[in-house]
């Protein structure tokens, strides 16, 4: 937890925000990290252009400007060790940096021309262009089977509402974006009302106010009308199976959740994700099962919040805020023949979780982990400046003191509650990405058993186990599995 000192002027900060929209974290450090964030992103694409908010921040982040091309940027901040990334979510678009504040003016004086003096060149809008199409069609759907099956899964959840296609849009859609439209959504949308400025480490004290006065320059309001995201309601478990050519299946499943930063069971549902086991922490209930136990895959992981690009990360990145959240759980890649019974474990492990809660004996040690991970999310001062950002978002103090406090007074009943109310092992999306689809449909709507054998001798209890669990009812009849050829997805 934060001294208090560095806690009240958190808060003076983040009452600026509103006002100024601007989060500062000065220290003493030599590096200064620099977030410049708009509120807006995939959530805005027009519905027949799906990836035109990737691609606009692309063309800033990866374009030339008005008086120098792209490589004469490159050329220019090399030196530095510097450059410009971007980051597209549904409702966050992000530009960060980091550079030696010797280096501080030159880097800002690119870094201010890229986002408010683009050079719209079409050459760097081809070249962005086709690497968005590689990125959808290559990189996702060709060579990620675990990322395509959970942004399936999260476009499944949110058909019909602006969260329903994946930030990098589809191939369609890409192909009928024009340069005329990048322009367009930049006016629009990069606003001074959508806009929260982001500086962290030993920067000159009057850089926040010069970045605001530069800023200035962009449009003062969005005209867009206030998003709405109504997920619509499961009213039975459902599968979506993506065939494609593999040698093992990807699986993740999961629901819309109401609960957010902020929301007064938002703590419990955190404990409860530390119990159920976060991102890459053998110690969770699921990895030690599924995984620990049962030697059938790599890992096994729950989520209470939006988190991409997990199986290249040790931890969510920041800036992907959002005002709709699902529950959802990480099945990483089986061998085909045990998908069936990983699937009705996963299943099984998540019906006695919701039944019975953390059980005493794990409590304390969950609540703990709650506490001390988020040390481990702003270990570096960038990530530290995104989740200020991200708190300015959801109207809560500082991240870190915001779950100390309220983590460390949370009873086991208060959250057993918590995951009774919210968490539920029925009515759930799943998508699978694997071949041989109808032989896994007919093995999950199937009433014979699904066996599973292993490689090596297991506990009595473990085998006995299994024996409930290869005929756990998964509650699917044979029209609530879809299989979809994976060159129809995304398309």
């Amino acid at each position: 937890m934060k001294p208090l000192l560095i806690v009240l002027s958190f808060f003076i900060a983040t009452s600026a925000v509103a006002q100024s929209k601007t989060v500062a974290l000065p220290t003493s450090s030599s590096l200064v990290n620099v977030r410049i964030v708009f509120r807006t992103g995939a959530a805005m694409d027009p519905a027949d252009k799906p990836g035109l908010a990737n691609l606009t921040a692309a063309m800033l982040a990866r374009g030339g400007t008005r008086d120098l091309t792209y490589k004469q940027i490159v050329d220019q901040m090399f030196p530095m060790a510097a450059s410009v990334g971007a980051q597209v979510d549904q409702e966050m678009t992000t530009f960060h940096g980091s550079t030696h504040v010797d280096n501080l003016e030159a880097y800002y004086k690119l870094l201010r021309a890229m986002l408010l003096e683009p050079g719209w060149r079409e050459d760097d809008f081809k070249r962005v262009k086709d690497e968005a199409t590689n990125a959808l069609l290559v990189g996702l759907r060709g060579n990620n089977d675990e990322e395509l099956g959970k942004e399936m899964l999260y476009a499944d959840l949110y058909a019909g509402t602006p969260y329903g296609h994946n930030g990098l849009g589809t191939h369609a859609g890409i192909e009928k974006i024009t340069l005329d439209d990048l322009k367009a959504f930049y006016r629009q949308h990069y606003t001074q009302s959508n806009l929260i400025i982001g500086l962290a480490g030993g920067y000159p004290a009057a850089s926040p106010d010069r970045v605001k006065k530069d800023f200035a320059a962009l449009p003062e309001k969005d005209s867009s009308p206030t998003l709405a995201v109504n997920p619509a309601p499961i009213d039975h478990n459902r599968v979506e199976i993506v065939e494609k050519t593999s040698d093992s299946v990807a699986m993740s499943l999961g629901f819309p959740i109401d609960v957010k930063r902020g929301d007064p069971d938002y703590p419990a549902l955190l404990v409860a994700q530390s119990y159920l086991g976060p991102h890459r922490l053998s110690s969770g209930r699921l990895f030690q099962r599924i995984r620990e136990i049962r030697g059938l895959n790599y890992g096994d992981y729950a989520y209470i919040e939006y988190f991409p690009r997990g199986m290249f990360l040790f931890e969510p990145q920041p800036n992907l805020a959002r005002r709709s959240q699902i529950f959802q759980i990480w099945i990483r890649p089986v061998p085909p023949d045990a998908a069936s019974f990983t699937l009705r474990l996963a299943m099984f492990e998540l019906n006695h979780f919701v039944t019975d809660g953390i059980p005493a004996s794990d409590f304390e040690a969950a609540k703990e982990f709650a506490i001390k991970y988020v040390n481990v999310l702003t270990k570096t001062k960038d990530a530290d400046l995104g989740y200020a950002i991200d708190s300015a978002f959801y109207g809560i103090p500082d991240y870190g003191t915001y779950i100390g406090t309220q983590v460390s007074k949370l009873t086991r009943d208060e959250v057993n509650v918590a995951i009774r109310k919210h968490l539920r092992a029925d009515r759930l999306q799943i998508v699978a990405v694997g071949s041989n689809a109808d032989t896994l449909k007919k093995q999950l709507t199937g009433e014979d058993p699904t066996t599973i054998h292993y490689n090596s001798a297991k506990a009595g209890d473990i085998l006995e186990e299994d024996k409930v669990v290869e005929k756990w009812d998964l509650k699917l009849r044979p029209q609530d599995v879809e299989i979809v050829p994976v060159d129809k997805v995304l398309e």
